[in-house]
């Protein structure tokens, strides 16, 4: 496994556990379909939470949360919409955790990111 792919599990291990101690449920890690992928499903009480998790540790390309563009967010919600087929129906919110260090006191977890 290469050094980035090494930190990116690193980065959902920190933030699953972040999530959880702030009494966020783990459904399942990195879902993927042929729409995309998830990196975190968690629930949230009766709120199912699809969450991205972002690591970027050169601010020189705009830090964590400019790396989630349009192209990303759309294979999210496909990934999603995959994910919700054929299961009973709930309301849901698109996370997303913003680490720019591997530092668990750094982590920013933004709440319904998307406004889906």
């Amino acid at each position: 496994m290469n050094r980035t792919k090494a930190s990116g599990k690193l980065a959902e291990a920190l933030s699953a556990e972040y999530l959880q101690a702030r009494g966020l449920r783990l459904i399942e890690r990195n879902y993927n379909c042929r729409l995309g992928e998830i990196d975190l499903i968690l629930s949230d009480g009766p709120v199912l939470v699809f969450a991205e998790v972002r690591l970027r540790r050169n601010p020189n390309y705009g830090g964590a949360a400019a790396s989630i563009t349009a192209a990303k967010r759309q294979r999210i919600l496909g990934a999603a919409r995959h994910y919700l087929s054929g299961r009973p129906e709930r309301p849901c919110r698109f996370d997303v955790i913003l680490l720019d260090d591997l530092e668990p006191d750094r982590i920013e977890w933004i709440k319904d990111a998307f406004g889906e």
